[in-house]
C-alpha cells in the first residue's frame, strides 16, 4: 500500500489520502459587497395598471423568436480541452489503481456527496467511496472561484448541517470562497477525506448481472466493484463554450470562468467577457475595479434584481447559538414559499419565525380556473419584470446601453440574477457593453472579438458561457441491463425515471438531483437533503428485507414520467422563453427540471408506504446469515 491508500486496522476498509494541495495563494476573493446607497438596493414602484396584454405578449414573443437557434455550443475537446484543466490544485497524488469491491461508490464531492456521507455514516453505511474529478471537496464551489462569486440563496438556509457544525455564515449571501472553506471544514469534521478519491474521473459504470454489482472504471486505472452507485455530481457541472467562428485563432490569454486563471494579472489589461448570465453578473463589477478597459459581450440580458447584501448581526449569532435546530427550521420555512422571487428575496422576519406569513393570501369570490390562475400569475410576473426594467432605466445613464440591458421574458424563465453593483458598472467610462443581440458574437480573430464589422482588440478573453443543464457526462457512461446505456435509453424513449432517482433497467443506481428529480424548493439543499433521506431509507429497507438488488417497475416509471410531462406543460406559459432550463427550447416537456412542487413528495410517500414501484431481487447472504 502507498501513503495514499492504506488499511484501517479497526474496520479493515481502505482509507485514502488523496486530497491535493492548493495550487496558489493567489486564488482568493470575496462575494457581494455591502452597499450603503439605498437607491441601488430598491426597485422602482410597481407600475399602476401594468398588464401582460397582447402588445406586451407580442414583444416577449419577438424577443424569444429572434434568439431561437442562436445558442450553439461545443464540447471542450482538442485545443479547447485546456479550459477543463484543474488550475486550483497541485497535481494528483500518486496512488495505485483499485480493483477491489466496496458497498457504495458515490460520484461527486460537492454538497450532495458531503451530505450523503453524513447521512450514510450516521445510518451505519461506512463502506463508501467517493470519486471526485477535482482535487478537493466543494463541487460547484471548488470549480467556480471567479471574483465576486456568492450564493444566490440566503446562506442561513442554503448551507447544510449548520447546527451540526456549530457554524454561522458571515454574510446573508455567503461568498463562494467562504462556502468552499465550509465544505472543507465539513469534510474534516466528519471524516470524509478518508473516503474520497480525488482527481479521479469515472469513465464507465457497467452493470454485471452475474455478480449483481456495478463495475466502476476511472481515469486512474481503477476497476472497482460496488453493490450500489450514486450519481451526486450536480446539475451544472460540465462547462460549455459558445461556438464562434475563429475562436481557436485568438493569441491572447483566455479561460472559462469555471477555471479562473489567477496566474493571469488582469490589472490595467483590456479584457473581454462573453456572456451575461449569473456568473458574469457577479464577476463584471469585480473585473471593472482592476482592468484598464472592459468589454462585455451580451446576446441576451439577465434580469438584475435587488440583492441587498448584509453581514450577519451579533443578535443573530447570539440567538442561533442558543436555538437548537434553528437552521433546519429556517430551511423548512424557506421551502414553504411557493413564489420564486419571494423565496429568493428571503424575508428575515418570516424565515426566523417572527411572523407567520410574508403577506396574506389573496381571496377570490370563487375558485379560479387553471387558465385564470395562470393569467393572474403572468400579470404579476409582468409587473415584477416592469420594475426590473425600470431599475435599469433609473441606474444606467446611457439610454442605448440601458435599452440593451432590459430583459423581455417572464421572471424566472431564465435564471434570475441579483446584484446591486452590476448595473452601475456600465456608467464607468472604461466599461463598454457590446450588444450582440440576437445572434451573439459573430467572430473571433488573432487580436480579439469581431462583431458587426467592428474589431475589439483584447489582452484577455473570458468565456462566461455557462454549463450544460442536467447534462453531466456521467449519464453517458452508465451501461445497465442488456448492455443498454442510460444515454441511449433516454434518447430513444425520452427521459424515464421514477422520482428522478431510479431508472428501470439500471438496478442499484441512484441519481441525486438529476432530471425529473424533485423534493426541494428554490433551495437546492432541500432537494439533496430529501434525496439523501430517501436513499438511506431504501438501503435500510433492503438491509431489513435481506435483498441485494432493487429496480423499479416499467409501468410505474412511465406513469411518473408522464406526470412530469403534464406538469411541465401546465406551467409552461410561466417559462415561455429560450434558456438552458429547457435545452435552449429543444427539450421535450418533462425531460429536465421537475415542476411538480410538493407532488414529488406525494409520489415518494406512496411508494415508500406500499413498495409497489420496486422490484427487489436476490437474497443477501450476509443479512441472511446474521438472521440465523
Amino acid at each position: 500500500m502507498s501513503a495514499a491508500v492504506r488499511i484501517d486496522p479497526e474496520t479493515g476498509l481502505k482509507i485514502f489520502n488523496t486530497r491535493a494541495a492548493k495550487a496558489s495563494e493567489k486564488i482568493t476573493g470575496k462575494g457581494y459587497s455591502v452597499l450603503t446607497d439605498q437607491k441601488l438596493k430598491d426597485l422602482p414602484e410597481m407600475p399602476a395598471g401594468a398588464t401582460f396584454n397582447a402588445e406586451e405578449q407580442a414583444k416577449y414573443r419577438a424577443f424569444k423568436e429572434a434568439r431561437r437557434g442562436a445558442a450553439d455550443y461545443i464540447a471542450m475537446e482538442g485545443e479547447f480541452k485546456k479550459y477543463l484543466d484543474d488550475v486550483y490544485s497541485e497535481p494528483p497524488i500518486p496512488r495505485e489503481a483499485l480493483t477491489d469491491e466496496c458497498e457504495i461508490v458515490v460520484v461527486g464531492a460537492g454538497f450532495g456527496g458531503l451530505l450523503l456521507w453524513h447521512k450514510l455514516s450516521e445510518a451505519g453505511f461506512t463502506d463508501v467511496r467517493f470519486c471526485e474529478k477535482g482535487g478537493d471537496v466543494g463541487g460547484t464551489w471548488y470549480w467556480n472561484r471567479y471574483p465576486g462569486i456568492a450564493c444566490d440563496v440566503e446562506s442561513y438556509s442554503y448551507l447544510p448541517l449548520l447546527e451540526e457544525m456549530g457554524y454561522i455564515p458571515s454574510m446573508k449571501f455567503a461568498s463562494g470562497f467562504e462556502i468552499l472553506e465550509y465544505c472543507q471544514k465539513m469534510a474534516q469534521k466528519f471524516g470524509f477525506y478518508d473516503h474520497c478519491l480525488f482527481h479521479t474521473t469515472v469513465e464507465a459504470t457497467t452493470w454485471d448481472e452475474a455478480s449483481g454489482c456495478w463495475i466502476v472504471e476511472t481515469d486512474r486505472g481503477d476497476k472497482m466493484r460496488a453493490r450500489f452507485v450514486i450519481l451526486a455530481n450536480g446539475i451544472l457541472t460540465t462547462p460549455k463554450l459558445a461556438r464562434i467562428a475563429g475562436m481557436e485563432k485568438f493569441q491572447g490569454e483566455s479561460f472559462h470562468t469555471s477555471r479562473w486563471d489567477y496566474n493571469i494579472d488582469l490589472h490595467g489589461k483590456t479584457v473581454g467577457i462573453i456572456g451575461t448570465g449569473a456568473t458574469a453578473v457577479q464577476a463584471v463589477p469585480e473585473l471593472a475595479k482592476i482592468v484598464g478597459q472592459l468589454y462585455v459581450f451580451q446576446r441576451t440580458p439577465s434580469s438584475i434584481d435587488v440583492r441587498d447584501q448584509r453581514a450577519t448581526t451579533e443578535e443573530e449569532r447570539a440567538t442561533w447559538a442558543n436555538e437548537p435546530g434553528w437552521a433546519r427550521a429556517r430551511r423548512a420555512r424557506f421551502a414553504e414559499i411557493s413564489a420564486g422571487r419571494t423565496a429568493i428575496q428571503a424575508n428575515d422576519d418570516y424565515l426566523a419565525g417572527k411572523i407567520r406569513d410574508i403577506k396574506k393570501p389573496r381571496k377570490h369570490d370563487r375558485e379560479l380556473t387553471p387558465e385564470e390562475l395562470t393569467k393572474k400569475q403572468l400579470d404579476a410576473n409582468f409587473r415584477i419584470m416592469e420594475q426590473i426594467r425600470a431599475r435599469v432605466a433609473a441606474i444606467v445613464k446611457d439610454p442605448k446601453t440601458a435599452a440593451a440591458l432590459k430583459p423581455y421574458y417572464p421572471y424566472g424563465c431564465k435564471r434570475p440574477t441579483f446584484h446591486d453593483e452590476y448595473l452601475p458598472t456600465f456608467n464607468l467610462p472604461h466599461v463598454h457593453l457590446v450588444d450582440t443581440a440576437p445572434r451573439g458574437v459573430s467572430e473571433i480573430n488573432e487580436r480579439g472579438v469581431v462583431h458587426d464589422g467592428v474589431e475589439y482588440p483584447l489582452d484577455v478573453l473570458i468565456y462566461a458561457t455557462g454549463f450544460q443543464w442536467m447534462g453531466t457526462s456521467t449519464f453517458n457512461m452508465v451501461t445497465g441491463r442488456g448492455g443498454h446505456s442510460l444515454k441511449e435509453k433516454w434518447e430513444t424513449e425520452g427521459t424515464r425515471t421514477f422520482l428522478g432517482l431510479h431508472s428501470h433497467g439500471f438496478p442499484n443506481l441512484f441519481i441525486v438531483t438529476g432530471p425529473q428529480g424533485g423534493g426541494g424548493s428554490f433551495n437546492f439543499t432541500d432537494a439533496i437533503d430529501a434525496h439523501g433521506d430517501y436513499l438511506v431509507w431504501m438501503l435500510q429497507t433492503m438491509r431489513e428485507r435481506g435483498v441485494r438488488i432493487v429496480d423499479v417497475r416499467k409501468e410505474q416509471e412511465e406513469a411518473y414520467a408522464e406526470h412530469c410531462r403534464i406538469v411541465d406543460i401546465a406551467t409552461a406559459p410561466l417559462r415561455d422563453c429560450i434558456s438552458y432550463y429547457n435545452g435552449e427550447g429543444t427539450a421535450a416537456p418533462g425531460s429536465l427540471a421537475y415542476y411538480g412542487g410538493g407532488q414529488w413528495h406525494k409520489y415518494r410517500i406512496a411508494a415508500q408506504s406500499t413498495l409497489a414501484p420496486y422490484v427487489f431481487e436476490g437474497e443477501d447472504p450476509i443479512v441472511s446469515a446474521a438472521a440465523e
